[in-house]
C-alpha cells in the first residue's frame, strides 16, 4: 500500500479539518492539501521522472515539506530526504550515492545544494519553477509494494561514508502501526515538527497522518522555547518528537514554554539521563515518551510509555527509567553472545542501497545487527550498556569518529588523531580529537578551519588534545578505551 493513501483517506473522511499548520495558523485543509499533492505529483511525473526513481529533498522545515514527500509518494518515487545540517559535500555525497533525478530544496539552502547538484535538475520551493509543478494536473496515487522503496534514509557509518537505509512502504507502515501500540496510544491533535522533518520527527509524520492529526511547523523552522509555548497553547493535544538535549532546553527555560495542550514528547536518537528526565517530568508532569531505534529500523527496537514512565516514576524505579523501555510490537529483538542488539521483523529496511556487502554484514542471519550493546532485566527492559561502533551522539544527532579523523588527518602536520566522545551535561557527549602533530606544534584554530571546509559544524570536535603518543595494543590498535578513561579522571 502507498504511504499517500493515508492522505487521500482524511480527504475523503474530513474534508475541512487542519491538515497543515504553520505557526498558529491553519494553512492547508485535508482537501486542499490532496489537491496540491496530486498536482505537484503530475508536475513531477511529466517533468520526465519514473515510478522508482528518486528525489531528493533537501530542505529545513516547513509545510511544503510535507506537501513535497507526500507527492513523492504519491507519484510511486522513492525520497531522500537529506539533512539541511549537512556540509556541501556531504549532500553532494548522497544526491550522487542516490542517484536522484531531482533535488527540491528550500531558499535557505540553496548554496550548499548549489555547490552540491552538479548537473542534476534542482527546484528550489516555493519558486517560479516549483509553482509551475504544483500547478499541473493531478494524477491518481501511484500503486506501490510493500517492498517499494520510499525512504532512503542516510546514516553515517563507522567507515566514514554515509550509507543509504533502504526502507520500503512495508517498513514505513510497520512503524506507524507500531508507534500507537508501542509508544503512544492514537488521539486527536497535531504533531509539531520542532526536530528536523529529514529525521525523526518527518518520520512520525506518518503515524500522525494515519490518524488524520494536523502537522504543524513553527514559524521559526526550528526549535525555540519561546515559540513552543504559543503552540502548546494553540493546538489541543500537541504531539512533539524531541532530542534529549531538546528538553534539558525546555527545563532550563520554564516559564518560556507553558505546557497547555501538550500531551506527549516523544523522545529518542539519544540516552536521557535519569536526573534529567526526572526533572522534566517535575516540571511538565507525564507527558514523556520515549524509543529507541535505528535509521536501519526507524524508530522501532525498544521504547516506553507515558504510563510505563508514571508507573516507574512513582515507584522510584530509576533502573526503569534510565533503561530504553521493551521490545516494540512489529520486532523481535535479541542480545548476541557479547551482547550486542539484533533485531528483526517488518521495520527492518531491506539493505543499503548499493551496498550488498555492508547488507550482508549488516542483517547476516536474517538479524539487524545495531552495533549496540546492551542487557536485558527479568522483565524485559533494555539497557543500552556501549555504541560498539564508537558513534558519539551529541544533541540528538550521531557523529562517526572515523569521519572525524580522517577529516583531520588530511592536514599535512597531522600524523595520528584519535575522536571519543566525552560526557556533556548540555548536549549528552562532545567530541574531543587527541591529536599527534607531525614537526612541531598544531594550531586548533587550523584544525577547526579544515573541519568547516568539509564537515558538518557540529561535527568538528569542542576540544582538541595535542599528545606525543596514542595509547595502543601490541597490534598497533589504538585504544580508545584508555583516552575515554584519560578524560575521566580529569573531570
Amino acid at each position: 500500500m502507498n504511504l499517500a493513501t493515508h492522505l487521500r483517506r482524511n480527504a475523503l473522511r474530513d474534508p475541512g479539518g487542519a491538515a497543515l499548520g504553520f505557526g498558529t495558523r491553519v494553512v492547508s485543509d485535508w482537501a486542499t492539501m490532496a489537491r496540491d499533492v496530486a498536482a505537484l505529483a503530475g508536475g513531477l511525473l511529466s517533468s520526465g521522472l519514473k515510478p522508482g526513481d528518486r528525489v531528493a529533498l533537501v530542505a529545513t522545515n516547513s509545510p511544503d515539506y510535507a506537501r513535497a514527500l507526500y507527492a513523492i509518494w504519491h507519484a510511486g518515487l522513492a525520497a531522500v530526504p537529506v539533512n539541511a545540517k549537512l556540509h556541501a559535500k556531504e549532500i553532494a555525497y548522497c544526491i550522487a550515492h542516490s542517484e536522484s533525478s531531482l533535488v527540491l530544496h528550500s531558499n535557505d539552502m540553496a548554496g550548499p545544494v548549489g555547490e552540491a547538484v552538479g548537473q542534476i535538475r534542482a527546484v528550489e520551493i516555493g519558486s517560479g519553477e516549483w509553482r509551475r509543478l504544483a500547478g499541473s494536473d493531478p494524477v491518481d496515487t501511484a500503486p506501490a509494494g510493500a517492498d517499494d522503496l520510499a525512504w532512503l534514509f542516510y546514516t553515517s557509518g563507522t567507515t566514514g561514508r554515509p550509507k543509504g537505509a533502504m526502507l520500503s512502504h512495508r517498513n514505513l507502515l510497520a512503524m506507524a502501526t507500531s508507534y500507537f501500540i508501542d509508544i503512544d496510544p492514537p488521539a486527536p491533535g497535531a504533531i509539531v515538527h520542532a526536530a528536523p522533518m529529514s529525521h525523526g520527527s518527518g518520520l512520525y509524520m506518518l503515524p500522525m497522518m494515519a490518524i488524520g492529526n494536523a502537522q504543524v511547523v513553527p514559524e521559526s523552522g526550528h526549535f525555540d522555547p519561546a515559540e513552543l509555548g504559543a503552540l502548546f497553547a494553540r493546538w489541543p493535544a500537541t504531539t512533539m518528537f524531541a532530542a534529549p538535549t531538546m528538553i534539558k532546553r525546555l527545563v532550563a527555560h520554564p516559564g518560556s514554554a507553558d505546557p497547555g495542550g501538550l500531551r506527549t514528547i516523544v523522545y529518542g536518537g539519544a540516552p536521557m539521563y535519569v536526573a534529567d528526565l526526572k526533572a522534566a517530568i517535575g516540571l511538565y508532569g507525564f507527558r514523556f515518551a520515549q524509543l529507541y531505534g535505528q535509521g536501519e529500523t526507524p524508530m522501532t527496537i525498544t521504547g516506553m510509555t507515558r504510563a510505563t514512565m508514571e508507573t516507574a516514576y512513582r515507584a522510584g524505579d530509576d533502573a526503569v527509567l534510565g533503561s530504553a523501555g521493551t521490545p516494540q510490537s512489529v520486532v523481535e529483538v535479541r542480545l548476541a553472545e557479547d551482547g550486542e542488539v539484533l533485531v528483526r521483523g517488518d521495520s527492518v529496511m531491506k539493505g543499503y542501497w548499493r551496498d550488498p556487502a555492508a547488507s550482508a554484514r549488516a542483517l547476516a542471519g536474517g538479524w539487524l545487527h545495531t552495533g549496540d550493546i546492551g542487557a536485558f532485566d527479568a522483565r524485559g527492559f533494555l539497557t543500552l550498556k556501549d555504541r560498539s561502533k564508537d558513534v558519539i551522539i551529541s544533541g540528538g544527532s550521531n557523529i562517526y569518529p572515523r569521519e572525524v579523523e580522517e577529516t583531520l588527518q588530511a592536514h599535512p602536520r597531522v600524523a595520528e588523531v584519535s575522536v571519543i566522545g566525552v560526557p556533556d551535561a548540555e548536549w549528552g557527549e562532545s567530541v574531543v580529537a587527541f591529536v599527534v602533530a607531525r614537526d612541531g606544534q598544531l594550531d586548533a584554530k587550523e584544525l577547526d578551519a579544515l573541519c568547516l571546509s568539509s564537515i558538518a559544524r557540529f561535527k568538528r570536535p569542542k576540544e582538541y588534545r595535542f599528545v606525543e603518543a596514542l595509547p595502543k595494543n601490541a597490534y598497533g590498535k589504538i585504544l580508545k578505551t584508555e583516552l575515554r578513561a584519560r578524560m575521566a579522571t580529569e573531570k
